[in-house]
């Protein structure tokens, strides 16, 4: 199948098949698109679609991003994940306003200069917003094109992402290049699906390699298995008059930037931090759980420990300050902790 051919089996699937109504694509302006590729970023549509939409609705223009505090952004961010997203999100809003006025870059050299915007993004905020012939290779292109060409391999290896790079470029068209990117994707998201491919569906699936050998579960390869390691922490839920102890993660690493519960090593480490008045208290171990990251398995052992002393909920340094679950703050919060949060608030409503 020659390019042109293909491009236009893909923008016929698009306008009659494809998604128009996506909640960044009305109006698809730069600042929305880039926003929207940003969180889909090993992020399904379904799941973005929610946070999306709050999102634009605090931060509607990219000057409110640039002028809220960190924590707010976080805040706004809390349980999609993948916390590094956010915070060059809000870094690069201050770099586009101090270096741009305001005004996000049209050229892919200035694009991929900002933090947390690699190729594809760039690619996909200049198609998308305004009309250039770039070509994109995220998760979804990827698998069409693998599939399609028959492509072997693991698309994180360098010699396999070069070969997809090469083939999106001479697929992509010089015309009407933000309808056959929509397309590309939709058809990944849609019909080329991870499992169960609806080929039967599939504008391209007579020429497609996968298709005729039968190979749609094998292609493209997965990523090479490696056991994953994993660590142990023991968080300390410390509870005075209604309030809890949170400490700010440092700004990079796990869940950088976010208010956690202190964390230790062990038990003994957790339990002989507190301060005297609350060594009296017996800790009671919560239920553990496990959160699983890219690159290896968290195990925390929440335990929780109640004293009584009149507070004011005032910080108690630089990094950390009692958070009054009752009448929560716009911090931005890890998922387990905000799990753990309404897990604590039960225990209190049931021991008062």
């Amino acid at each position: 199948m020659i390019a042109d051919d293909f491009a236009r089996r893909v923008l016929r699937w698009q306008a009659d098949k494809g998604r128009h109504d996506l909640p960044w694509q009305n109006p698809p302006s730069a600042y929305r698109v880039w926003v929207s590729e940003i969180m889909l970023q090993q992020t399904r549509v379904a799941t973005v679609i929610p946070y999306f939409q709050r999102f634009i609705q605090r931060f509607a223009e990219i000057q409110d991003l640039y002028h809220a505090e960190r924590d707010e952004v976080l805040h706004h961010w809390s349980g999609l994940g993948y916390y590094a997203r956010a915070r060059n999100l809000h870094r690069a809003a201050a770099q586009i306003c101090q270096q741009y006025s305001g005004q996000i870059p049209a050229d892919m050299g200035s694009l991929q200069a900002l933090p947390g915007i690699g190729r594809s993004t760039a690619a996909a905020i200049l198609s998308l917003s305004g009309g250039q012939s770039q070509p994109i290779l995220d998760g979804n292109v990827k698998r069409v094109l693998c599939r399609h060409a028959g492509i072997k391999g693991w698309p994180g290896k360098s010699a396999v992402l070069k070969q997809l790079w090469q083939l999106s470029e001479q697929l992509t068209p010089l015309q009407n290049t933000a309808g056959y990117n929509q397309g590309m994707m939709d058809l990944g998201a849609m019909i080329c699906t991870r499992s169960r491919p609806a080929c039967d569906q599939c504008p391209l699936a007579a020429e497609c390699v996968a298709n005729h050998l039968g190979q749609q579960q094998q292609l493209p390869e997965s990523k090479p298995k490696s056991n994953k390691p994993s660590r142990q922490e023991w968080v300390l839920i410390t509870v005075k008059n209604g309030q809890v102890l949170l400490k700010q993660r440092p700004p990079s690493g796990v869940w950088g930037g976010l208010w956690h519960f202190p964390a230790y090593s062990s038990e003994p480490e957790a339990l002989a931090s507190l301060p005297d008045q609350a060594k009296q208290s017996k800790a009671m171990v919560l239920p553990s759980r496990r959160h699983s990251f890219s690159h290896f398995h968290l195990h925390i052992h929440p335990l929780l420990v109640e004293y009584n002393e009149k507070t004011n909920a005032c910080m108690e340094d630089g990094c950390s300050l009692w958070y009054n679950i009752e009448q929560p703050q716009k911090l931005g919060l890890a998922a387990p902790v905000s799990r753990l949060l309404q897990e604590v608030q039960q225990i209190l409503e049931t021991n008062t």
